[in-house]
């Protein structure tokens, strides 16, 4: 077993007033799905197809189909990529309306100097194959340092895509990105994919017409979100964000609402990092944190909206890389009022988590697995 297990007292001490933290909850398990991977870092699916596209880390997109990895990558963009560290493909979105234009996104670092670029493809007449004539250079960013490259990719409920970009990377974010909203690095950024060339600003971004800002940004004071979730039954988006010496944190906050400042460099957590006199008060703050005695680099998954699994109903799924716990946690009325630690076993250094066409749930390690989150026999 690789996850600490923790003490409940020294965990309580961390939670909001009225929130039950349940250790060890049983009712779910995990079943392999793919083994030998290369780097796995996400799991996804085209709306109503039963196939699963696994990306790695290297370059490739991958099909598992009726339960067997397809031999020949639906994408390979290897050669046009930098692989290593926090660097190479990571992530891939599916358009909306995917059956009918055969449109997706990915997200990966560029070949020469690392810089992040975001590209729409077309897939090919064999619905297993792209065409990798079709890259289309939707947006580049670059990088000035290797890590916090951020990398999620996903389309809202509202049609949108949205880029999760980190800070750019260092430590403590020496270039200032988080409150500097000039600059892409450090927010979330949303676009409309449908319209203008290669993209168009929605009119409703919080930033449209200010002359001191970049109109794509949608959130900032972001380190390094590792990952984005929507919940559309709720109207929520969580943002997992990986701390710098000692917090990790989860941010949840009204999908519609835009022009909010997470923080960072300002605040680690709840907690001031740049200056000891911080002021909280105009910031949006985590509902959620945890410390670097249970972790040190949190990877944020979604909420569970699939059939399978009635104990995870409503869940945000969460782990940590280093620890490997397996946690979920339930927010109602405006905060946190559950967290659950599940006993599943050794699930490895998780990387990411996925969902297949009809919400269920899948996580990905650094042993090149891929699992599924199933309910316990």
């Amino acid at each position: 077993m690789r996850f600490l297990v923790l003490a409940f007292l020294a965990l309580s001490a961390l939670l909001a007033p009225g929130t039950s933290f349940a250790e060890g909850r049983t009712g779910l398990a995990v079943e392999v799905v793919a083994r030998g991977l290369t780097a796995p870092l996400y799991v996804t699916a085209p709306p109503n197809d039963a196939r699963l596209f696994v990306v790695e880390q290297n370059g490739r997109v991958l099909i598992i189909e009726d339960g067997r990895v397809r031999e020949r990558p639906f994408l390979d963009v290897s050669a046009r990529l930098r692989f290593g560290g926090e660097r190479g493909l990571l992530s891939l979105a599916f358009h909306p309306n995917y059956a009918r234009n055969g449109y997706f996104f990915v997200n990966y670092s560029e070949k020469v100097n690392g810089a992040t670029r975001v590209e729409r493809y077309r897939v090919s007449q064999d619905t297993g194959r792209a065409d990798p004539a079709s890259a289309q250079l939707i947006l580049r960013v670059e990088q000035p340092y290797s890590n916090h490259n951020g990398g999620h990719i996903l389309f809202g409920p509202d049609g949108m895509l949205y880029i999760a970009m980190g800070d750019g990377g260092s430590g403590g974010d020496p270039k200032g990105n988080g409150q500097n909203r000039a600059s892409l690095l450090g927010a979330l950024l949303r676009i409309d994919v449908d319209h203008g060339l290669p993209y168009a600003i929605p009119p409703d971004n919080p930033f449209t017409g200010d002359a001191g800002a970049r109109p794509e940004i949608w959130a900032w004071g972001l380190r390094n979100p590792w990952r984005i979730a929507f919940d559309g039954a709720a109207g929520l988006l969580y943002v997992a964000d990986v701390g710098q010496d000692e917090w990790e944190e989860i941010t949840i906050v009204r999908a519609s609402a835009g022009g909010l400042n997470h923080g960072w460099n300002l605040m680690e957590g709840n907690h001031c990092f740049a200056e000891d006199d911080c002021d909280p008060a105009t910031l949006t703050l985590p509902a959620y944190e945890y410390d670097h005695d249970e972790g040190c680099s949190i990877t944020g998954g979604p909420v569970y909206r699939g059939t399978a699994i009635a104990a995870l109903a409503g869940h945000y799924l969460f782990s940590d890389y280093c620890t490997g716990f397996l946690r979920s946690l339930s927010y109602r009325q405006g905060r946190v009022v559950e967290i659950h630690e599940w006993a599943v076993g050794d699930i490895g250094n998780v990387t990411s988590f996925g969902e297949d066409s009809a919400g269920e749930l899948y996580i990905t390690n650094s042993d090149g697995e891929v699992l599924k989150l199933v309910p316990a026999p």
